[in-house]
């Protein structure tokens, strides 16, 4: 049985959500936690939403080409659409390597939050859409892992809010890898960030490894 969507919000700060663990879509998925990085799972969701945003420049970081052969270095800057290739850990015995790769930051409106129930904790902000893609470049079956800890970047390099998803959200898709996740296959997933207001906007997303391989000195990946 389909649980109805509802969210939980909370702000968004560096190490907080995972890449690890599973999920069927119906369970409780809490929102980010304060420390760096936690081991407690984020099921953000998404649809393709209205108004896609600009990406910045992001002028002066040393981004990798798309694709670049070798694994992504902490702090790695990238543009939108390049991917990073990263080390993926779940459970305590599981591990592979994946490729994550940032394809857009698309703008929502305020009205898409009304399933979630958030009432006055949204008011006046403004949902981005943050899709991202998953490819296991490893032998490693990763079938029903879960794939969290991306988050929006305000214009002034801050973590957006983030929202956690109860259930499912047809806006924002965010599912667990399917049956057979094996070498080669790919999977495009989302996570929602929240801009305060319509005078500001999510510019890009980071991420920050997962709690079994971290990336090693606590600096997140970027894209924008």
């Amino acid at each position: 049985m389909r649980r109805a969507a509802t969210g939980a919000i909370g702000l968004a700060v560096a190490g907080t959500l995972t890449l690890t663990g599973c999920k069927n879509g119906n369970e409780e998925v809490a929102p980010a936690q304060s420390s760096a990085p936690a081991a407690q799972p984020s099921q953000p969701g998404a649809e393709q939403p209205s108004t896609a945003a600009s990406p910045s420049t992001g002028g002066g970081s040393s981004a990798a080409p798309g694709g670049a052969a070798g694994q992504a270095k902490s702090g790695q800057a990238f543009k939108l659409g390049e991917t990073a290739t990263v080390p993926f850990s779940y459970g305590s015995n599981k591990g592979g390597t994946v490729a994550l790769t940032v394809t857009s930051v698309d703008q929502g409106q305020p009205a898409d939050l009304d399933p979630l129930k958030l009432g006055d904790k949204v008011k006046g902000m403004i949902p981005y859409y943050i899709h991202y893609t998953v490819k296991n470049v490893g032998t490693t079956d990763l079938s029903y892992s879960s794939v969290g800890h991306i988050k929006g970047l305000l214009p002034d390099g801050s973590e957006a809010q983030g929202v956690a998803v109860i259930g499912k959200f047809e806006k924002c898709k965010d599912d667990s890898l399917p049956k057979g996740f094996t070498n080669g296959q790919s999977q495009t997933n989302c996570v929602i960030a929240l801009a305060p207001s319509a005078q500001t906007k999510v510019a890009g997303a980071e991420y920050w490894g997962d709690p079994y391989n971290s990336l090693s000195d606590g600096k997140p990946l970027t894209w924008k």
